[in-house]
């Protein structure tokens, strides 16, 4: 069966480790296509500029499929952005993974593809330049049950006492540098919408 060629933009949500004959897997999710899972052959003898992605890049990708696009190898890719200064911060790296690893779980409809992508690219730089990673993810999860059609404005704030309401509001509307909630604060807030997306959606967050 000859190959089919897709050329994308995606963003690297999930590094796999390395397979022992050398081939990196990772899942991807670009704006046009969805989740894509993509094979890079990691040599030892790499050519001078040849990119290796690496978790939350955003890179402009060829890619070559011999199964119908069950599985991608890259023929080509360039980088778009890459996030490094994510891994600096422990916080800042464990809340990014968590929302990552909650897009690479769940399909996103393809009416809502380009608002995640919004999203995703706004969140990974706000990872990459806060000391408040834990308001970061809140939001991220409150806009993408909203942007997936979920009723969080309508359902999950009204179900909150009124004072919650008020402080989670303040959360979600407020710049990160006027934020003057506590760290355990936020993340009961964010517990608790984690257990409203747990009974009311069908969105995957373990």
């Amino acid at each position: 069966m000859a190959a089919t060629t897709l050329q994308t933009e995606a963003f690297v949500l999930a590094k796999r480790p390395t397979t022992a004959d050398g081939w990196q897997a990772f899942t991807l999710f670009s704006p046009e296509d969805g989740s894509l899972h993509v094979m890079q052959r990691l040599s030892a003898k790499a050519s001078k500029g040849r990119v290796l992605l690496d978790l939350f890049d955003e890179a402009s990708l060829t890619l070559d499929s011999s199964n119908q696009g069950k599985t991608w190898f890259i023929k080509e890719v360039n980088l778009i952005a890459r996030h490094a200064a994510i891994g600096k911060s422990y916080g800042a790296l464990q809340a990014a993974s968590t929302f990552a690893n909650i897009l690479a779980r769940n399909p996103v409809s393809p009416e809502s593809r380009g608002s995640v992508a919004h999203l995703l690219r706004s969140a990974l730089a706000a990872f990459e330049g806060t000391n408040r990673p834990e308001i970061v993810i809140l939001k991220c999860l409150y806009s993408f049950a909203r942007d997936e059609g979920y009723p969080v404005k309508q359902e999950w704030i009204p179900s909150l006492p009124a004072l919650d309401q008020e402080n989670v509001a303040r959360l979600l509307h407020k710049p990160l540098a006027d934020q003057t909630a506590s760290v355990a604060e936020v993340a009961g807030y964010t517990r608790r919408l984690e257990q409203y997306l747990r009974e009311h959606t069908d969105i995957l967050i373990d």
